[in-house]
């Protein structure tokens, strides 16, 4: 058990029955009355961030996470299956777990946080950005537009997205993860 004085951004812990991390914490020391801690949480599964106030010295539950890197390996029907890079063991995740499914190629290595107790797996992080190739990208035809302008293509793992006019089918593309938009193009 640890206490309020224990707080650091990126703390796990224990709070309602599901576990949150501490995103920032302010301790606060009034003239009159008890100190206490502002604190801005949020929660591991759903991202949901959450501001809440302790009293100072109060006792929390302090939660272990570990967050390794993983291999992607395949993916069979709803599961998608991942390797430790470190001990090789094969392990798989829910789709719904996946944060962009439909960019992970084989090979591709993320971060998969686990509750380090219970072994639970919590959260699957992708890099921020995945360099893919133009599986296909319809012709685009030059000079009858006076601004940006973009079209369809297919990524490698049939993903489908809007690129500029310029790419074409076997070019390679950064892809923002988050948003699953055109980044830039990628030169060899």
């Amino acid at each position: 058990m640890a206490t309020t004085a224990d707080f650091r951004n990126g703390l796990c812990i224990e709070h309602n029955g599901e576990l949150w991390t501490i995103v920032e914490f302010q301790h606060v020391k009034p003239g009159k009355g008890p100190a206490f801690v502002r604190t801005k949480l949020k929660n591991v599964k759903t991202g949901r961030v959450l501001p809440n106030t302790f009293t100072g010295g109060v006792k929390i539950n302090v939660q272990r996470v570990e967050r390794r890197t993983y291999q992607y390996l395949y993916n069979d029907g709803d599961d998608y299956h991942f390797m430790n890079t470190e001990t090789y063991e094969q392990t798989f995740i829910p789709k719904d777990l996946v944060p962009a499914p439909q960019l992970l190629k084989e090979g591709h290595e993320v971060n998969i946080a686990s509750h380090a107790e219970t072994d639970e797996i919590l959260t699957c992080e992708m890099p921020t950005y995945v360099v893919l190739e133009i599986e296909y990208a319809e012709p685009g035809e030059r000079g009858n537009t006076a601004t940006n302008t973009f079209k369809d293509a297919r990524l490698e793992t049939g993903a489908d997205i809007k690129v500029p006019l310029f790419i074409n089918t076997g070019d390679k593309v950064k892809v923002d993860t988050r948003n699953g938009e055109y980044s830039e193009r990628v030169k060899e």
